[in-house]
């Protein structure tokens, strides 16, 4: 006998799911807190700040930074590779996962989401939302100010353009800009 997927389950999954569910809100009062606290540390404390990131994320490198303020979802969907780097005031909404490859460099303002909700507006007020899964490379560079829409890949030796908006894959050796992002240039 088959049983009923959790919201979590169907919200990880990429299936409509209630965010309103009782775990799904503990979860991200849970990721609220660890950032209020992390937003709240100083430039000194940096050893801190990365055992705060080491909880809240699903898994770090050895070596990441993060300027306060930042904030997500919920954290534990936000796999960061080595020499993972966000400048002030990003913002990652996990509601599915995130992996970020190593040496990924975020300026400020940058914006990734695995967060959607239907296109349909009956399904849309129903309350019901969706998710699907981020992916960066290796080596990339993400300009101040873009957006990587939800279920999209960047690929390895890419840099993406300031105040992009990312909504298919981009490959990997690439400058990529605009809104749609599309190529520029090959490297």
């Amino acid at each position: 006998m088959a049983m009923d997927k959790t919201e979590k389950q169907k919200m990880l999954a990429g299936e409509l799911y209630r965010s309103t569910d009782p775990e799904l809100v503990a979860e991200r009062h849970n990721a609220r807190r660890l950032t209020r606290l992390y937003n709240a540390t100083t430039e000194q404390e940096s050893e801190k700040r990365v055992q705060m990131l080491r909880e809240l994320f699903g898994t770090v490198g050895s070596t990441l930074e993060i300027e306060p303020p930042f904030y997500c979802d919920y954290g534990y969907n936000i796999y960061a590779g080595e020499g993972f780097y966000m400048n002030f005031g990003c913002i990652i909404l996990d509601c599915c996962s995130v992996h970020i490859g190593d040496n990924v460099l975020c300026a400020p303002a940058v914006q990734i989401y695995t967060a959607t909700h239907p296109t349909d507006p009956e399904i849309r007020l129903s309350g019901l939302e969706l998710a699907a899964p981020v992916r960066i490379g290796n080596n990339v560079w993400i300009g101040g100010g873009a957006i990587i829409c939800p279920g999209v890949t960047v690929g390895d030796h890419t840099t993406i353009a300031a105040g992009s908006v990312v909504v298919k894959d981009i490959p990997e050796r690439v400058v990529a800009g605009g809104n749609p992002c599309r190529i520029i240039r090959h490297l």
